[in-house]
C-alpha cells in the first residue's frame, strides 16, 4: 500500500499563479493571507492526514460502519482522529472569527480539503457536510439560532447534515411528504429521510440535521417546502445538549465504495414528532438549502480532483516497484519495472494532467468565490459571482466525472492485481463513483449549466470566459515550444463557442434538445477550461524557468504535463463539440414506450 503525500508544489503553484492567492489577499478581511501562511498551514495539514487520516482510510474501508439499536459505530480510531482534528482546529479553518473559526479565505481551505479527502474521503465527509449546515445557517438563520448552533458546529464539537430527498422522491423534491406542524415557538416533524451522509454516529456530543418539511397549510410543489433545523439532542438553555429528539437511524445503505461513512435512513417522529425550528421563513427552505448545496457541490468537485490525486499516487507506486517485462525492443537483459513500457507511462501521464488540470479550476473557482463574498467594487463582484455560479456545476460534474476516470485508469496500470481488492486500487474507483451523484448527479449538472448558466442569460458569461481563453493565443504565440498547446487550445475553445453560441440559440426554442446534450457540453467546458488552465501554468513555467534558483524540476515537469494535457485531453473537445451541436436529433428520435 502505498502512503498519501501531499502534492504541496503543485498545491501551491495553482494556488500562487493559477487562482491568484495576491488577489484574494488584497481582499478585505485578508491581509494576512500570503504564501508563507499557506506554506505553513498546508504543511501541517499534510502532516496530520499521512500521520492520522490515510493510516485509517484502508482499514475503515474494511471495517465499515455497524448500526445497533438506531445507533452508529464508526470504525475503529475514527473517532480518535476526528477528535485530534476538531482539537486542532481544522474544522474552523474557513469558519468565522465571531464564531471561533480561523476566517480564512476559500482559496486556502480548498486546498486544504483535497488534501483531507485524499487521504480519508469517508471521515472527512462529516466537516464538509457541517460546514455547508454552517453556510446555510449564517445566510438565512435567526441570531438566536446561531448563537446556539453557530460555534459548536464551526468547531465540530457538533456534526451537521443535509435532509433532502425522501424514498418516493429522488431528485424530485417536489414530492417531499416530511410533515412540519407548528407547536408554539417550534414545530414537530415526522416523515423518513434517505441518503443522509453521517445522520448517525458516534464521532461528535450532537447532530444538527438542517431537514426539507411542509406545514399543513403549504403549496404543493417545490413552493411549499421549509427548512427546519432538528438536532439529534435538544439543546438546553445553556446550549448543552439535553433531550434526545424523536429521530432516530432505522437502517444504513449498503454501498458500492465509502464504507467507512454512513449513509442513513433517518426516521423522524415516531413518537409524538421530532422537535425542529423554522429557519427564515416557511415555504422558502429550497431557497435556503440551495446556499448549503451550492457549497457543497464545490466540495464534491474537489472529491474528484483528491480521489484522482490519490489513485496516481497509488498507481505511480506500483508502477515503479511491479518488475515485469523488458523494455520494448530489447530481447535479453533484465526485466524493467512498468513504468518503462510506453503504455504505462501514458496512463500515468493521463492520470497526473487530468489531476492537475481539474485542482487549477477548482481552486480558480474558490478564489471566485472569496470575491464574489469579499471584493469592495460591487461590479468585481457581481462579475465573480457570475463566474462561480457557471463554474459550479463544471467543477462539480467534469471534475467529479475526470476522478472516476483516473481512478479506472489506476486500476489499469496495476492490470490483474487492480482488480483484487488486496493491492487497494479498487477502493479509489468504488469511492470516487458517489462523488459524480452527491448533490445531484451530472445530468443535473449539466441541466443546471445549460440552462440558468447559459440558457437563461444568453450566454453572457460563458461567452466572456470563452474571450478570456482567447488571450492567452497572443502570449502563447511568442513561445515557440508551445505551438502545439496553442493550436489544439484554439481548436477547443473554437468548439466551445460553436456549441456555446448553438445552446443559446436553440434553447428558447427546443429546450428539450439542448437538455439532450447537456452533459457532453459540460464535459467540453470542463475539457477547455481545463486546457485554458494548462496552458496558463506552461506559460508561467516558461518564464519561471529564466529566473535564479527556480526549481528545474518542477517547472519541466509543468510544462511536460501541459503538453501532454494539450495533445492527448484537449482533442476530446473536438468530438464533443459536434456531439452538442450535432447529436439532439438522435437521443429524441426514440419515444421512451420503445426502449
Amino acid at each position: 500500500m502505498s502512503t498519501y503525500a501531499a502534492p504541496l508544489k503543485d498545491m501551491r503553484f495553482a494556488i500562487q499563479e493559477l487562482a491568484g492567492l495576491s488577489e484574494v489577499s488584497a481582499l478585505p478581511g485578508h491581509g494576512e493571507v500570503n504564501a508563507e501562511l499557506v506554506d505553513a498551514v498546508l504543511g501541517e495539514a499534510a502532516k496530520f492526514a499521512q500521520e492520522v487520516l490515510d493510516p485509517l482510510n484502508r482499514e475503515g474501508d474494511r471495517q465499515g460502519v455497524k448500526l445497533a439499536d438506531g445507533r452508529v459505530t464508526a470504525p475503529k480510531g475514527f473517532k480518535e482522529a476526528y477528535r485530534a482534528f476538531i482539537e486542532a482546529g481544522w474544522n474552523g479553518l474557513g469558519g468565522e472569527p465571531e464564531y471561533g473559526g480561523q476566517g480564512l479565505p476559500h482559496l486556502v481551505a480548498t486546498p486544504v480539503q483535497e488534501i483531507w479527502k485524499s487521504a480519508n474521503m469517508a471521515l472527512t465527509l462529516a466537516p464538509m457536510l457541517t460546514s455547508g449546515v454552517l453556510e446555510a445557517l449564517k445566510a438565512h438563520a435567526s441570531p438566536e439560532q446561531l448563537k446556539t448552533y453557530a460555534g459548536k458546529l464551526t468547531s465540530g464539537v457538533w456534526t451537521g447534515t443535509m435532509n433532502l430527498t425522501e424514498p418516493q422522491a429522488g431528485s424530485d423534491l417536489s414530492a417531499v411528504r416530511t410533515r412540519a406542524v407548528r407547536e408554539g415557538d417550534r414545530y414537530r416533524i415526522q416523515g423518513t429521510k434517505i441518503f443522509i451522509t453521517w445522520g448517525e454516529h458516534d464521532l461528535a456530543d450532537n447532530i444538527v440535521h438542517l431537514v426539507l418539511a411542509r406545514t399543513p397549510e403549504a403549496p404543493e410543489g417545490v413552493k411549499g417546502i421549509s427548512l427546519f433545523i432538528v438536532p439529534k439532542f435538544v439543546p438546553k438553555a445553556d446550549g448543552s445538549p439535553g433531550e434526545r429528539n424523536d429521530v432516530k437511524c432505522v437502517s444504513i445503505e449498503h454501498k458500492l465504495g465509502i464504507h467507512a461513512s454512513p449513509t442513513c435512513v433517518l426516521a423522524y417522529g415516531d413518537g409524538k414528532g421530532a422537535i425542529g425550528h423554522l429557519v427564515g421563513e416557511e415555504n422558502r427552505g429550497l431557497e435556503y438549502m440551495f446556499t448549503m448545496m451550492n457549497h457543497a457541490r464545490l466540495s464534491v468537485g474537489v472529491e474528484g480532483v483528491a480521489v484522482g490525486e490519490r489513485a496516481y499516487q497509488h498507481a505511480l507506486e506500483y508502477a515503479k516497484t511491479r518488475v515485469q517485462g523488458r523494455e520494448i525492443g530489447q530481447r535479453g537483459g533484465d526485466r524493467v519495472t512498468i513504468i518503462h513500457h510506453p503504455d504505462v507511462r501514458r496512463m500515468l501521464m493521463s492520470m497526473r494532467a487530468q489531476t492537475e488540470a481539474m485542482r487549477a479550476l477548482a481552486y480558480f473557482a474558490a478564489a471566485m468565490l472569496d470575491k464574489a463574498k469579499r471584493h469592495p467594487d460591487p461590479a468585481e463582484k457581481r462579475r465573480s459571482q457570475g463566474l462561480l455560479d457557471l463554474l459550479t456545476p463544471v467543477v462539480k460534474g467534469w471534475c467529479t466525472e475526470q476522478g472516476v476516470e483516473v481512478a479506472s485508469t489506476g486500476i489499469q496500470v496495476h492490470g490483474g492485481m487492480g482488480f483484487v481488492e488486496e493491492t487497494g486500487a479498487a477502493q479509489y474507483l468504488r469511492d470516487a463513483r458517489i462523488t459524480t451523484i452527491y448533490e445531484g448527479t451530472t445530468g443535473i449538472q449539466a441541466n443546471d449549466l445549460v440552462g440558468r448558466k447559459v440558457g437563461f442569460e444568453k450566454g453572457a458569461t460563458a461567452l466572456a470566459v470563452i474571450a478570456e481563453m482567447r488571450k492567452l493565443d497572443a502570449f502563447l504565440a511568442k513561445h515557440e515550444g508551445l505551438a502545439a498547446m496553442r493550436a489544439n487550445l484554439t481548436e477547443a475553445v473554437d468548439g466551445l463557442e460553436a456549441a456555446t453560441r448553438w445552446i443559446v440559440e436553440t434553447f428558447p426554442k427546443e429546450p428539450k434538445a439542448v437538455a439532450a446534450v447537456s452533459v457532453p457540453y459540460l464535459k467540453l467546458f470542463g475539457t477547455a477550461a481545463g486546457g485554458w488552465m494548462m496552458a496558463r501554468a506552461a506559460l508561467v513555467a516558461q518564464q519561471r524557468l529564466q529566473q535564479p534558483g527556480a526549481d528545474q524540476d518542477f517547472l519541466r515537469g509543468k510544462l511536460a504535463t501541459a503538453r501532454f494535457y494539450a495533445e492527448h485531453e484537449l482533442p476530446r473537445a473536438i468530438p464533443l463539440a459536434r456531439e452538442v451541436t450535432r447529436g439532439a436529433a438522435s437521443v429524441l428520435a426514440v419515444d421512451p414506450a420503445r426502449f
